[in-house]
């Protein structure tokens, strides 16, 4: 095995081993706090709410850990066994151009790994979720959801990489540059169209019908300045008893959105807290600022890819033996994760960052009071684990970990 290849496979186990052991921390923490419940929540979560938490929480881990070891077992088929170049000889054989071939490669790697991942998927589905009480999912919803995000992908994304690869192609030497502007606009597209064209194809938006608390909530967005195209209840209980609320959109294509869950659980005053704190991230334009730092970072990728594109090592590490565009864009796709992962620290630092100014502007606007009592119900109802691991919760939640979230609200009551 050439040098190259043996520092893949060594980053490979790396990554697999961080992976598993904060996974292993994040098991034995909650394991060792299932007895009882923590001070801050004793009085809204009962025992058996905080050990159901507890247990579907290690369920999850568990699943997530023989994915892990699936997922980089296929990662070296794919690589250094040859999956990818055996794929790539034979739709090459079939004579197609440069832009259509790359896109049966594309399309149908992406398909076989949807393919091998569609056992978690039902088992997380119809198992895990099914056993601790919060899956709605039929059968034929979850066969009509896929077909439809089936049908959806290829309508977007068959333009979109199509267009990429001509870019690459047939462009100057700073392709990576207009590609990356072309992504950017497609994301914006996207974002913008969803609300109205995307997500009504899977779920129902009525309008918000409690005369009451659409008072109260069109006082709030007027004090915040937020202009929205309407206040909308999504039912999200046809698949899932989980409870959310968020914005989406952009420009005068925004739209307020609850689940309708989510209102089954709240009291108004409760659910004007947590729209405040949507709110928040609007206020101190969090949207932003992420769109910003995506743009950076997709620009930072692209430039090592276009190097990377040049470099014949590059394929021939990964088991691929004819270089061309559209394989380039698969193997850094598949390969990039075993080294983002030491980013992912930052990212949710910066994201909690973001979390606990939205509280802020949300304590100025409700009380803090009001909103710990919505985010412990929420907790409580989702099963979240009151007692994360602080190493793993670092790496993998972009959300403060409860009891800190808590601890930060309640210092501003009084």
């Amino acid at each position: 095995m050439e040098t190259l290849s043996i520092l893949f496979v060594l980053a490979l186990l790396l990554s697999l081993i961080l992976q598993l052991w904060l996974s292993n921390r994040q098991t034995n923490e909650v394991a060792k706090n299932r007895a009882a419940v923590p001070d801050a929540f004793s009085k809204q979560i009962t025992l058996e709410q905080h050990q159901k938490a507890a247990d579907y929480t290690k369920a999850k881990l568990a699943v997530n850990k023989v994915e892990l070891f699936y997922g980089s077992i296929l990662l070296l088929a794919w690589t250094l066994g040859g999956g990818l170049n055996w794929m790539d000889t034979f739709v090459r054989s079939l004579g197609y151009s440069e832009i259509i071939t790359g896109l049966f490669v594309i399309f149908g790697v992406l398909l076989i790994s949807a393919i091998i991942d569609l056992p978690f998927t039902l088992y997380r589905t119809f198992k895990i979720e099914q056993r601790f009480g919060f899956n709605r999912m039929t059968a034929t919803q979850f066969v009509k959801d896929m077909l439809m995000q089936t049908m959806l992908t290829l309508v977007l994304a068959v333009p979109l990489v199509a267009g990429i690869l001509w870019l690459m192609q047939d462009a100057s030497p700073l392709w990576w540059i207009y590609v990356w502007a072309a992504l950017l606009s497609f994301g914006l597209l996207v974002s913008w169209i969803f609300p109205t064209f995307i997500a009504p194809l899977f779920n129902k938006f009525l309008p918000l019908e409690d005369e009451v608390l659409r008072e109260r909530i069109t006082a709030l967005m007027d004090r915040c300045g937020f202009a929205s195209n309407g206040i909308f209840v999504m039912d999200g209980s046809k698949r899932s008893s989980h409870g959310n609320a968020y914005f989406t959109g952009l420009g005068k294509n925004k739209r307020i959105v609850f689940f309708d869950t989510l209102l089954e659980t709240l009291e108004p005053n409760e659910v004007e807290a947590v729209l405040a704190h949507e709110l928040g991230h609007f206020k101190h334009h969090h949207v932003r600022k992420g769109l910003i730092l995506n743009a950076i970072i997709t620009l930072a990728g692209l430039a090592i890819l276009a190097w990377l594109i040049k470099q014949d090592a590059f394929y021939h590490t990964l088991g691929v033996s004819h270089a061309s565009t559209y394989m380039a864009l698969i193997l850094f796709s598949m390969v990039m994760p075993l080294f983002s992962i030491y980013l992912q620290p930052i990212m949710s630092f910066l994201s909690r960052k973001h979390e606990f100014e939205a509280d802020d502007f949300a304590s100025e606007q409700s009380k803090p009071e009001i909103l710990i009592t919505a985010l412990v119900k929420l907790y409580r109802d989702n099963a979240n684990t009151l007692t994360p691991d602080p190493l793993y919760s670092a790496f993998h939640d972009s959300h403060p970990p409860a009891p800190v979230r808590v601890a930060h609200l309640s210092a501003k009551i009084g």
